[in-house]
């Protein structure tokens, strides 16, 4: 079995900073690609930032300059800081992994629980 568990989300005010962490467990080979989700009420789940293994990044237009995404490998954890948070920043945040089982040929996506982050004055 493949766990992410996710903390770090909260209440901030704007222009406040958060960071997320997300830390994969159990039968684990290789973690390929990581990333951040986040879904607002009422909107659909939409693309904040990916990593790869060997540290490229990319990030949706709205984040770039604010959020950084990063990973630590040995530990099998991604982070999302995030700093210059705005109310339009609220949804609940998702960590994805493509995970590679001991095993396997292929690796297969998981995801976390998420985690609320709400940006208000």
């Amino acid at each position: 079995q493949v766990q992410l568990v996710e903390s770090g989300g909260g209440l901030v005010q704007p222009g406040g900073s958060l960071r997320l962490s997300c830390q994969a467990s159990g039968s684990i080979f290789r973690i390929d690609l990581m990333g951040w989700y986040r879904q607002a009420p009422g909107k659909q789940r939409e693309l904040v930032a990916t990593i790869t293994r060997i540290g490229n990044t990319n990030y949706v237009d709205s984040v770039k300059g604010r959020f950084t995404i990063s990973r630590d490998n040995a530990k099998n954890t991604v982070y999302l800081q995030m700093d210059s948070l705005k109310p339009e920043d609220t949804a609940v945040y998702y960590c994805n992994a493509d995970i590679l089982k001991p095993g396997s040929y292929y690796s297969y996506p998981y995801w976390g629980q998420g985690t609320q982050v709400t940006v208000s004055s």
